[in-house]
C-alpha cells in the first residue's frame, strides 16, 4: 500500500512530540538532577482546572506555560529555624544575611546559620494581618556608608499605611543609628491587608517601591486615582522625595512619586540584567501577574484583570483587556501567591542565568521562569515537597539562592550546587 509522504512526516512529528512530554515529578529533598525539556516539545506545567475557564489569554503563552526541568544538581540547606514570620532576606557583601521578621525584628544571620539578636533602633510597626516589618534593602553605597532602607506598616492616627525609613547600621551591627522616616504612603487607612511592599534600587540609583491597594472594596478604586499612593509603584530618591523625571510630576492632582498605576498587591520586584524592572503581582483568584514595568503605564487593577474574587464572584465591572491598559506578560490561573523575586546572575548555576525566581506561598514552592525576548518560555516548580510558604528569594554574593519561609516557625534556606 502506498502511503503519502505527508503521513510519514506527520508520524515522525507525533513521535518526536510524544518523546518530549515526559514530565515526571521528582523528590527534591536531597541533591537533584533532572531531565531538560525545550519549548518545542513540552507540555503545560499547570493542568489543574482554571478558576476562570471562560477567560482567554490575549496571546499564546500568556498563561499555562511549558514545564521545564533543571539539569543542574543542587542541595538545600536549612541555615536557621525558629524565625517568626520572616518577610525578607537581604544578603550582605560579607556573606552574612539580613532577615526581617513581620512582628518588627531585624536580625543578622551568619553565613554559617548563627542567628543574631534583634537589631535595636527600628520604629514601631502595626503587625496586624498582613502588616508588620516588611522589606529591607541595602543602599547602593552600603559598603562605604552601611545604610539600610526598610518598609513597614506604620501605626498612625486613624489606621496605618506603608512607610519607608533609613538608618545606618552601627559598627558592631547591634543597632541602627541616624534613623529617619523618609516616606509615608497616603492615605492612612484602617485595614490589615495589601501593604505591598518591595524595595529595589534601580540602575539609576533611585528607590522603587511597590504598594498594594489595601484590598477592601471601598478603597480598591484608589489604584486608579492619581491623588493616592495606593496600588502604585513609586520612584523615590534615597531621601524619599519624588525622583526627577517621574511621569506625572507636572500633572494637576497627581502625586509626583507615582511611576506606574493600577496594581493590586505587589510583593515581588526585581531588576533584570538589562536594568528593566519586573514585578509579580498578587492578583485576585486566578489572576496573579508577571508585569514588565514601564514608565507611566497603567496595569489595570481593578478595571482590567484576569481572575475572580476569592468568593468566586466576578470582579465588579472588570474586563480582561481594554485599550490603554497593559497586558501582563504572564498570568497564573490557579494562582501561586507570589512574594519575593530574583533574576539569577551568578555563576554557580550557569543553566539558570537570566531566569527569574519567585516565591510561591499558596502551593508552597519556588517558581523558576525562563524569559526570552520578553516572553515566558518555560516554568518550573521547585521545593514543593518541602511544604513551606516561600516568602522571599535573593541571590548571595556566592551565587547561591537564599530563601525565607512564611511560617510562625520560619526558616532560612540556602540553595547551592549539589554533587
Amino acid at each position: 500500500m502506498h502511503v503519502p509522504k505527508l503521513s510519514f512526516l506527520s508520524l515522525a512529528l507525533l513521535a518526536f512530540l510524544a518523546a518530549g512530554c515526559n514530565n515526571k515529578s521528582m523528590n527534591q529533598d536531597d541533591t537533584i538532577a533532572q531531565t531538560p525539556t525545550t519549548q518545542n516539545n513540552c507540555t503545560p506545567l499547570e493542568t489543574r482546572e482554571a478558576n476562570s475557564p471562560d477567560q482567554k489569554p490575549a496571546f499564546a503563552g500568556q498563561t499555562r506555560g511549558c514545564g521545564i526541568k533543571s539539569t543542574s544538581a543542587y542541595k538545600v540547606e536549612v541555615l536557621a529555624k525558629g524565625l517568626e514570620k520572616p518577610w525578607a532576606v537581604e544578603p550582605l557583601p560579607d556573606g552574612n544575611l539580613l532577615v526581617t521578621e513581620k512582628p518588627g525584628r531585624l536580625r543578622i544571620i551568619s553565613a554559617a546559620g548563627q542567628v543574631g539578636e534583634p537589631i535595636t533602633g527600628l520604629p514601631k510597626v502595626d503587625s496586624r494581618g498582613q502588616g508588620g516589618l516588611l522589606d529591607v534593602a541595602l543602599s547602593p553605597t552600603y559598603v562605604s556608608d552601611r545604610t539600610l532602607f526598610w518598609s513597614f506598616s506604620e501605626p498612625r492616627q486613624g489606621g496605618n499605611a506603608t512607610s519607608v525609613a533609613r538608618g545606618v547600621l552601627s559598627e558592631d551591627r547591634k543597632s541602627l543609628e541616624q534613623v529617619r522616616l523618609i516616606f509615608r504612603a497616603m492615605p492612612t487607612y484602617d485595614g490589615d491587608k495589601h501593604f505591598g511592599s518591595r524595595l529595589a534600587f534601580g540602575p539609576d540609583g533611585m528607590l522603587y517601591m511597590t504598594l498594594g491597594e489595601r484590598s477592601d472594596l471601598e478603597i480598591r478604586p484608589q489604584a486608579q486615582q492619581m491623588n493616592s499612593h495606593m496600588g502604585k509603584i513609586l520612584r523615590l530618591t534615597p531621601d524619599g522625595a519624588a525622583a526627577p523625571g517621574n511621569p506625572f510630576a507636572g500633572q494637576a492632582g497627581a502625586l509626583p512619586e507615582i511611576w506606574t498605576v493600577g496594581h493590586r498587591n505587589v510583593q515581588s520586584a526585581a531588576f533584570d540584567a538589562d536594568g528593566k524592572l519586573w514585578v509579580v503581582e498578587m492578583g485576585p483568584q486566578g489572576g496573579d501577574e508577571l508585569n514588565l514595568i514601564e514608565k507611566g503605564k497603567n496595569y489595570g487593577w481593578p478595571l482590567v484583570t484576569y481572575g475572580e474574587e476569592y468568593s468566586g464572584q466576578p470582579i465588579p465591572n472588570a474586563v480582561t483587556a481594554k485599550a490603554g491598559f497593559e497586558q501582563p506578560v504572564y498570568y497564573w490561573d490557579p494562582v501561586i501567591a507570589p512574594s519575593g523575586a530574583q533574576f539569577y546572575t551568578g555563576t554557580a548555576f550557569p543553566e539558570w542565568k537570566g531566569n527569574l525566581f519567585v516565591g510561591g506561598m499558596k502551593d508552597k514552592l519556588l517558581v523558576r521562569l525562563r524569559i526570552e525576548n520578553g516572553k515566558v518560555t518555560g516554568e518550573e516548580h521547585l521545593l514543593k515537597d518541602r511544604g513551606q510558604r516561600v516568602r522571599d528569594v535573593r541571590q548571595g554574593p556566592d551565587g547561591a539562592l537564599y530563601l525565607v519561609t512564611d511560617q510562625t516557625n520560619g526558616e532560612l534556606w540556602k540553595i547551592s550546587p549539589g554533587q
